[in-house]
């Protein structure tokens, strides 16, 4: 660290902005890793007609601003923040004039309204050139590549004034420093980006009516975009020569804030949907095409990263059968899930022979498949409450351990996982993983990890620290470690491989199951609308 600055108490601080689907959280941290102050603002997404899911423009830059104010009403002084950076969800998009105004909302990650184009392209070009270019296993709907394709076909009029294609990031940034600029991590998911040659893939440039010109100039992460506009930072408090710096996506980001830097160490976050991050050195592809490959947010690395259901699970049966819990939760003040886990840890190892698929919502990478379902296998009148909830932390267990197999394919060995994350301050589950995967858990101090990791990279780019090895050094702290436990590893061996076979047993199923939702759902619909025909049939 150099020298000359200050550390702790009255020295320089660190801003952090992490810009999710449903909430902004934004953070100022010391150099040594000390979050001085937090908020978190959320903000509503529209859903206009079926698969459109979009957002206000103005949110943001309202949620940004109102954060600052937020952390100043907190104590921190703005004035000794010397640099900003970035976490943000992926493939959110803009499409905006040439004096940098949006010409339509902001069209969200979760937005599926670019089926056919997505359809069209992997028809035309198909998946695997797709995965050789981009990293990515194919051709999907909520790609901004077939979202831009959608645009031209079906709002040719703003597609016509359009000057710039851009992301979020991109255009927080912009709004902060007057400079369109994107980084690799983020671009690395709207396939009309080259992992291979990180520059802008000219095929897909063409197939969509585009040039260069149209989108942002390519940086890496961590990297200065200039000092803030005189005007933003009056708006936001912050001193003139604050540096806005680029960031990256948000899974990514968070795994540098848990400190996983290098191959062999595996971070994992337990949120709403599992992701699992893996970084690489050299650019990787898994020759079974299962694993999506993207730019990691150090310069000249690589990850393996993949996301699915994951704490949606035991929401979902927190909120169906754990009313109880909840109540009590309500009226003692403590977590229901605390309570929820109580009732695990009174359960052995292996949920005595119950076993459970997460897919609430279809699977992800390892094992792709959309009509996917939960499953629950062995059921006895044995089984009580807390079975059913151990089983359900076994099964992220078993999944993660699943994501470790198929990377392990490609060559790369998981030494350490770090976790972060809702699940990881869950100390049963954490050992849980432990021993369904064999190898030591690590958890870290932050409570936000990918604001953390935006905040190192921040500081690398302003040079407050060399390198971003130095800047985890300084701020990652892994407050607690879980070994394995060797007398378990029978029994979760013996439960992986149900859980494996049990999912591919399955799959035959799945899709019978699917036709009978399909045919159940549209009978219900002809019910409902001959009854509202004839209100006395």
């Amino acid at each position: 660290m150099k020298q000359n600055k200050e550390k702790g108490k009255g020295g320089l601080l660190i801003a952090a902005v992490d810009l999710g689907t449903t909430s902004l959280k934004i953070a100022a941290f010391s150099t040594d890793g000390v979050m001085e102050g937090r908020a978190i603002l959320p903000y509503s997404l529209k859903t206009p007609r079926p698969c459109f899911v979009e957002s206000d423009p103005d949110i943001y830059m309202e949620s940004v601003e109102s954060g600052f104010r937020s952390l100043a009403s907190q104590g921190v002084d703005l004035q000794r923040i010397a640099a900003v950076g970035f976490s943000c969800q992926s493939e959110t998009m803009v499409f905006a004039d040439n004096n940098g105004k949006p010409l339509c909302n902001f069209i969200s990650w979760m937005d599926n309204r670019a089926a056919k184009q997505a359809e069209y392209l992997s028809e035309k070009y198909g998946d695997e050139q797709c995965y050789i270019h981009t990293g990515q296993v194919g051709f999907a709907a909520n790609w901004p590549a077939a979202k831009v394709l959608w645009m031209k076909e079906n709002e040719p009029e703003i597609f016509r004034k359009t000057d710039k294609v851009a992301l979020l990031e991109d255009y927080i940034i912009y709004q902060l420093t007057g400079r369109w600029a994107a980084e690799c991590s983020m671009l690395s998911s709207t396939l009309y980006w080259d992992i291979r040659e990180k520059n802008y893939w000219k095929l897909m440039l063409d197939e969509m009516g585009l040039s260069e010109r149209h989108f942002p100039e390519i940086m890496e992460s961590g990297e200065i975009v200039g000092e803030i506009r005189p005007e933003m930072a009056e708006r936001l408090g912050l001193r003139c020569g604050t540096k806005i710096c680029t960031g990256a996506m948000d899974n990514g980001i968070g795994s540098v804030g848990a400190g996983a830097l290098h191959p062999g160490i595996l971070s994992e976050s337990i949120g709403s949907t599992l992701a699992v991050c893996m970084p690489m050195n050299t650019l990787s592809y898994d020759p079974g095409r299962r694993l999506p490959i993207h730019y990691y947010p150090i310069n000249n690395t690589y990850m393996i990263h993949t996301f699915t259901s994951g704490g949606i699970c035991l929401q979902w049966f927190r909120d169906c059968f754990c009313c109880t819990e909840k109540a009590y939760a309500d009226l003692s003040g403590e977590d229901v899930y605390d309570l929820m886990t109580r009732e695990a840890s009174k359960v052995a190892a292996g949920a005595d022979g119950l076993c459970f698929l997460p897919h609430l919502n279809g699977s992800q990478a390892p094992d792709r498949n959309t009509q996917a379902r939960g499953v629950f296998l062995g059921i006895s009148l044995m089984h009580g409450k807390g079975h059913f909830i151990r089983a359900i932390m076994e099964s992220i267990g078993y999944l993660i351990r699943r994501n470790i197999e198929a990377i392990s394919d490609m060559g790369i060995r998981t030494e350490e996982v770090r976790a972060f994350g809702g699940g990881s301050r869950s100390p049963l589950w954490n050992q849980i993983k432990a021993d369904i995967l064999q190898r030591p858990v690590c958890v870290t101090s932050s409570k936000e990890a990918a604001c953390l990791g935006a905040a190192m990279l921040a500081g690398k780019a302003a040079g407050i620290f060399d390198n971003i090895e130095e800047a985890s050094a300084s701020m990652v702290k892994i407050t607690a470690r879980y070994e394995p436990d060797p007398k378990k590893k029978d029994v979760y061996d013996n439960g992986y491989a149900i859980y494996k076979k049990l999912q591919e047993d399955c799959r035959e199923v799945f899709e019978m199951a699917s036709s009978f939702r399909f045919h159940t759902i549209r009978n219900t619909y002809r019910d409902n609308s001959a009854h509202q025909e004839n209100p006395s049939a």
